[in-house]
């Protein structure tokens, strides 16, 4: 396996995920169920750990890619921005997530505001790695690039090839 292939599979987790949690808690949030509010604490925190990891394996993936002729840098410098602004919505949670075990540890209730600063940094975290897997994906499926995204690295061409006016 190479870092280009795990880079690939690790991604899907926390984009997903973080939506998935951010679901999960509403419903721990809306039935007052310490049990799942502290499940997503925890996996808050596993998603911190995790977003390091992938962010290692983007830059891995990224130096066994260099050379090839496909690589536009542009496209890649606009992916690696928008990953390291989505690891740090990740990490914001994964800290909240800490911060909330130790609040509620014991019998102690987790916190309505940590809940809140959650559910809010989770969609906002979600929108920011969605986008940052939609640029990634650019990279190889011109398909999915947006026609001014398409102009710009076709040198002023349209997906059809011909100048645009």
């Amino acid at each position: 396996m190479t870092w280009v292939h795990l880079h690939l599979a690790l991604n899907h987790v926390p984009v997903l995920g973080t939506l998935f949690l951010f679901l999960l808690l509403l419903v721990g949030w809306i039935r007052k169920s310490r049990e799942i509010q502290r499940l997503c604490l925890w996996s808050f925190v596993g998603f911190g750990v995790l977003s390091i990891a992938i962010k290692f394996t983007g830059d891995f993936a990224f130096d066994e890619l260099k050379g090839v002729d496909w690589l536009d840098k542009v496209m890649i410098e606009r992916h690696e921005q928008s990953a390291d602004q989505a690891t740090t919505g990740v990490f914001v949670l994964g800290v909240l997530g800490v911060v909330g075990l130790f609040l509620s540890r014991g019998e102690r209730p987790v916190a309505a505001w940590i809940c809140m600063a959650l559910l809010g940094a989770a969609l906002g975290t979600f929108v920011l790695m969605a986008r940052t897997a939609n640029l990634g994906g650019q990279l190889r499926h011109p398909e999915i690039r947006s026609k001014v995204s398409n102009d710009v690295h076709q040198g002023g061409r349209g997906a059809s090839g011909s100048f645009q006016t």
